[in-house]
Formats: C-alpha cells, structure tokens, sequence
C-alpha cells in the first residue's frame, strides 16, 4: 500500500508533455546559476555531489514546481493533477499534495532535537516563535542549532518536513540572509527581513543556488583550508635537524640555549620559543576560508616554535618557513661551532593528514577517561577566552559583549557556533559532541537567550 507522502504519481504525471516543460523550467531556476559560475553540467554536478544529494535538490525543484502558477490561465500542476488524478490517491496522499501546494521554502534554526520524535524549528527569515516539527529520520542527525532550508509542511494537527531539505553550514545561512537583506536594500545586519509567503514562494531556487555556492567549491576542491599563524604565513611544518659535532656536550648547547632570551625553558631537554602576546586576531591570512592556528601559553604569549634535544642533535619544529628562517639564524648564530649544517623536513597541512591516516591506531583511552579529559581541557580554553577579543564578536572579548544589546545578539551567535560545531560529531559518544556548554551561557548572562 502506498504511503500517504508517496508522490510517484505525481512525478509520472509531470513527465507528460503539457508539464514536462514547466518542470524543466523549474529544474533550470534550481541549478542554472550554479552550472553557469562554476561552468559545470547538471550531470557533473550529479558526479561531484552523488547520487543522494542529486536526488534531494530534484526534490526540492519539483516541490517548487508543485507551487508555481502558470499562464494563461494561472494553472497549477498540484491542482490539475488532484482534479483528474486524484481519485487515485488515498486521502492522506490528497492533503499532503495539498499542503505541498501552498507550503514555502525557508531557512530554519534547530533546537530541542528528540532523535526519533521532533526538533523546535525557528524561521530565520520570516521570524517568529519556535515551531514543533514531528519527524523522524532527520532527528537522527540533526544537532542544536543546525540550520536547514526545508518546507515545513502542516498535516492535520501536526507539522512535518517536506523531502527536500537542505542542511546550511553557518556561514552560508548567514550569506544568504545578508544577501536578502541587500535585495531589499537594507544594510544593516541587524535588520528585521520582510518577506512575505507569496514573495518567499517565488524565491525557492535561491536555497537550492546558495546551497550549491557553498558546496560545489569545496566538492570541487576549490575551497581548501587554509591556515595562518599570529604572523600571517600559511601553516607549513618545518622541523630542522642540527646535528651536534664530535666534540660538543649536550650540557654545552644546553647552556647556550639557556642563554637565549626568547627562550623558556620546560626542562632539561625542551623550550618554548616565544613571541609577542596574542591581540585575538593574526595579522594576515585574508581569505574567507582562512582559519587562525596559534600556540600560546597560558598569559597569550604565542609560542613561535619548540627547541628540543633530541639524541645528539637539536631539533628546531615550527610552522612556516618564515618562522624556519628566523630560527635557523637564531640558533646558528648562538651554536655556531657545536652544531654542523643543519638538515630540513617540510611537510604541508595535507601531508601531516595524510601520514596521520596511514599511521597505526594509537592505544585506545577508556571513553569514560578520555571525556573527563576533553571536557575538563575544553573548560580551560573557553574559561581562558572570556577575556579575550574574538573576531566573530568585533573584537570584543564575551564578557564586554554580553553588556550591551548588540553585543549579546552576536555572543549568542557566537555561542551557537561554538556548540554545533562541537556538536556535529560522527559518533554521538565523542567527547567533544558530549560537552555541556550550559556554564558559558550561565557565566556570560545569556542563559535566558538559549532558545
């Protein structure tokens, strides 16, 4: 027996001639401006994207199809389809089409996911309070404060999820919001969209569009990470090996690195190689899909490498090759006759992965005890960024934004971010997906915000 939300009828009937070309035209709205940016067919989209993720964007073009109206005479594929079709169809099947009939495309935030039942969903673009969606497969996977473009579809007394949904990284839910404000021509960030259902409905394929535009450059490499130091050097690892000369004590080059004033020594075999403090944000690396990596110790002094003794050698480890020549003249200079010419490793963020993957699995850690430690680190990092300046918060640390409004509505973006990425974990046991983050929102005095 077919189920109530099975569509197949329908999907054969828009393949009749009189509406196969509308479904074209919707397919075309779907995907066209992405073939055309990215200079792609349909068919390697498929390729890039996969078989799922192709059917699901169909899904969501020909849910649009189900709303559009037609010339001459405003014709409708759901309605036409229910008057001479609908006879076939279980009453179920009949108010379902029905609600796809008039059910609109939008962006959502997710809260209060119960895995098997239902998630609060709140309408990013149209606003509003909270709503109660019954659904069962997607909760599997959905995490606080995902954010997906979906149809939220009433059935009966319920609501539940259309078929085409499409889940949105933070920063492409935020791009398509700017990117409607600015079609409305306003400028500020904090400004209320004003939208309404009818204007939303005619705006279903710029999901679909910013959706592609966040995923097609990262399926097709174009989007690589990168990382930059507190310099602004692209993260490459460098480790430069200066083997020690016949005559030179490990106490002598000991001593002379004792000597060295950027120097802290842990002990008898190791030091941190310092800088200056950290102010929050390094000072380069201007790409969108560029990240900061640093080091610090625990005042924000950034670490610019490690010095070890290691056999009968000096092994300098930092991550550019900025930071490689600085350090080779620094300890050249001070070594001189103990050590011979040194030799370099250089390895790239893909390599490091690459050799990771290939090496044997570490000794296993109970969970139990690996998650008191995840945990209890992650405590000290956020406990020691409070005080910080961050970028996301206009470099204000959280504490001084929590004082103002406008400031609070970006710690709680904020906050959301740093929660579903944690979150967002394949293994629901991951110490990291596990962490409570409730003692951030309490300390900053937004726990009322949480919603």
């Amino acid at each position: 027996m077919k189920s109530d939300h099975d569509l197949s009828g329908l999907f054969q009937y828009a393949a009749r001639d009189d509406w196969s070309g509308c479904l074209e035209e919707a397919l075309g709205d779907h995907f066209g401006q992405a073939m055309l940016e990215f200079d792609l067919e349909h068919e390697e989209i498929v390729d890039l994207l996969g078989e799922h993720w192709a059917m699901t964007l169909w899904g969501c073009a020909f849910e649009d199809l189900l709303t559009r109206e037609f010339e001459p005479d405003s014709v409708n594929i759901a309605d036409d389809y229910l008057k001479r079709r609908g006879w076939k169809e279980t009453p179920g099947a009949r108010a379902y089409i029905r609600a796809l009939r008039s059910a609109v495309m939008s962006l959502y935030e997710v809260s209060e996911v119960k895995p098997g039942r239902s998630f609060l969903a709140r309408d990013l673009i149209r606003g509003g309070e909270p709503v109660l969606v019954s659904e069962k497969s997607a909760t599997q996977t959905l995490k606080a404060w995902d954010r997906i473009a979906a149809r939220i579809v009433p059935i009966g007394e319920k609501r539940i999820l259309a078929g085409g949904l499409l889940p949105f990284t933070m920063e492409a839910a935020d791009n398509l919001i700017d990117g409607l404000r600015k079609a409305e021509g306003k400028r500020s960030r904090r400004a209320q969209l004003a939208i309404d259902h009818d204007t939303l409905r005619s705006l279903a394929h710029l999901f679909t569009t910013a959706w592609l535009f966040d995923v097609l450059p990262k399926a097709m490499g174009r989007d690589a990470l990168h990382l930059h130091n507190f310099d602004g050097d692209e993260v490459v690892f460098h480790k430069v090996r200066f083997p020690l000369v016949t005559k030179a004590t490990l106490k002598a080059v000991a001593a002379k690195l004792d000597a060295i004033p950027e120097l802290q020594k842990e002990n008898t075999g190791f030091w941190n190689w310092l800088g200056g403090r950290s102010a929050g944000r390094s000072r380069g690396g201007g790409q969108p899909n560029a990240l900061n990596w640093n080091v610090t110790m625990e005042d924000g002094t950034v670490v610019l490498g490690n010095i070890e003794l290691k056999g009968r050698a000096v092994l300098l480890s930092v991550n550019s090759a900025a930071r490689a020549a600085q350090g080779t003249a620094m300890l050249q200079g001070v070594l001189a006759d103990l050590v011979r010419a040194p030799l370099m490793e250089i390895q790239t963020l893909d390599q490091v992965r690459g050799s990771s993957a290939d090496a044997p699995p570490p000794e296993e850690i109970p969970l139990e005890v690996a998650t008191g430690l995840v945990h209890a680190m992650l405590d000290k990092q956020y406990r020691a960024v409070l005080d910080e300046p961050i970028p996301m918060l206009g470099d204000r640390s959280p504490r001084q934004a929590a004082l103002t409004p406008a400031g609070r509505e970006k710690l709680v973006t904020w906050l959301k971010f740093l929660e579903n990425r944690s979150g967002n974990q394949t293994d629901p046991t991951d110490p990291m997906a596990t962490y409570d983050f409730g003692w951030l929102w309490r300390e900053l005095g937004v726990e009322n915000l949480r919603c």
